[in-house]
């Protein structure tokens, strides 16, 4: 680490640098104004230790000049205890911290590394959030689709607004990718983006997922916990598989999107929240209105906005453009260099009615890349399957199987067998209901529950 000491005196630098040296600092030390700024200039010096008082000058002048060369420089001000209001205003002006005046050589150095740190925990928080980013909250809705890109228009109109909005569509559409466009190009894009999957939780669950619950609330509730509405406030809270919310939830829900207030189960205190509310569905809610399966206030409530999203075998002009997207982003993840989609795969991939929409193309273009051999993209096995040609699956043990065991006890070598069919009975079962997980799992015979957990699992 680089550290410049800016002081008129001489045996205060000449202290302080013996001071740093010993912690195996590299020192640069100067007592002049404009011979600081030009090792600023030439040197990354990552600590800054400036006397509040240069001779004629002003340290916290220089503070500003130092950071309009290099803003990520950390300024310490040094000062006496007659000049206390100057170190504070240098600090508004973008200093770190200041010390007094007689040093106290354990202060400056706990204070010098406490910056430190913290600028490292800075640089590692932004890493992490554009790892986040790009790998949990992609909002890029990529789409040579004339309607999707009316919609997008219209997003960027009403982005910044408070207005509740409703996105419709088949699973796998892209009902979330939408939502996170709008929170993550608004003014709200730097506050929290919370999503709860409504049809996940049972009631009890589900209200305190959204509302949150105090200590006792409910056996179980050993102590306070917040809700999805109290993470979101000032972000953005998705509410996907609204349509699967039953009546007495929704009462609450329309209560807390009218008054814009709230309280936790087994609470008496009123909590205010300001975000913005999107809820997303499968489900046809005119249909459930008049089924009285969904409330007709809410609907009204919940579509200020409303976006339909086509599927994707109606905008078939998207089928290249995602392939080879997926096709990139996979080569990241594997390691791999498969070349973008041929034309011979363009034409057998749109041939396809894709009933998962772009979920299941995504799952396609996931495992051609990686059961892909040099460049070229691997999707004989896939693009088999999906066109009705199961002879791989019905075969009573492929010869070739991924994983399979050559050796070992029978239950050894069954595993991977076992694991391969049951990953293709899931996904034609997916495939069948349009990725559906309600539906899917009802014909299969489990809970929603373990039918999301293998869907995980298997990367469908």
């Amino acid at each position: 680490m680089n550290i410049l000491i800016i002081d008129d005196e001489k045996g205060i630098r000449t202290g302080l640098t013996h001071l740093f040296r010993r912690e195996e600092y590299q020192v640069f030390d100067t007592g002049e104004y404009d011979e600081a700024l030009a090792i600023v200039n030439t040197e990354n010096i990552n600590v800054a230790v400036i006397d509040i008082r240069l001779g004629e000058r002003n340290g916290t002048e220089l503070l500003k000049e130092i950071h309009a060369i290099d803003r990520d420089v950390i300024c310490l001000m040094v000062t006496g205890y007659g000049s206390i209001s100057n170190a504070v205003d240098a600090m508004k002006n973008g200093a770190s911290d200041y010390i007094l005046k007689p040093i106290d050589n354990g202060k400056i150095l706990q204070a010098v590394n406490h910056q430190l740190e913290l600028k490292i925990l800075m640089k590692s928080n932004d890493y992490l959030k554009s790892e986040l980013m790009e790998k949990v909250y992609n909002f890029d809705f990529l789409t040579n689709n004339k309607g999707i890109k009316d919609i997008l228009k219209t997003a960027d109109r009403i982005k910044d607004t408070e207005a509740t909005i409703m996105i419709t569509g088949d699973s796998g559409t892209g009902k979330e990718i939408l939502s996170r466009y709008f929170h993550f190009t608004s003014i709200r894009k730097d506050e929290s983006f919370v999503g709860v999957n409504c049809a996940a939780l049972s009631d009890t669950l589900l209200l305190s997922e959204l509302f949150g619950h105090e200590k006792g609330a409910f056996t179980g509730a050993y102590e306070r916990k917040k809700g999805k509405f109290e993470l979101a406030d000032r972000g953005t809270l998705f509410l996907d598989e609204i349509g699967d919310m039953s009546l007495e939830t929704q009462a609450k829900l329309l209560r807390v999107l009218e008054e814009r207030s709230f309280q936790r189960v087994g609470g008496n205190k009123n909590i205010s929240v300001d975000l913005r509310v999107i809820a997303a569905t499968n489900k046809d809610l005119s249909l459930l209105i008049k089924e009285n399966k969904f409330r007709e206030d809410l609907y009204y409530r919940l579509n200020v906005f409303s976006f339909h999203l086509s599927p994707l075998k109606e905008r078939p002009e998207d089928i290249p453009l995602l392939s080879n997207h997926f096709i990139e982003t996979y080569n990241k993840r594997y390691s791999r260099n498969v070349s973008p989609l041929s034309e011979t795969d363009k034409k057998r991939l749109e041939a396809w009615n894709w009933p998962g929409n772009v979920r299941e193309l995504q799952n396609v273009i996931n495992q051609g890349v990686l059961l892909s051999d040099g460049d070229a993209l691997n999707l004989n096995r896939n693009l088999n399957i999906l066109n009705g040609n199961n002879s791989e699956v019905n075969e009573a043990i492929p010869e070739a199987l991924p994983g399979r065991s050559e050796g070992g006890s029978l239950q050894e070598q069954l595993k991977p067998v076992l694991a391969h069919y049951e990953k293709e009975i899931l996904k034609r079962v997916l495939i069948r209901h349009k990725y559906n997980k309600t539906t899917a799992a009802e014909e299969l015979g489990i809970t929603r529950k373990t039918l999301s957990r293998k869907v995980e699992i298997y990367d469908l």
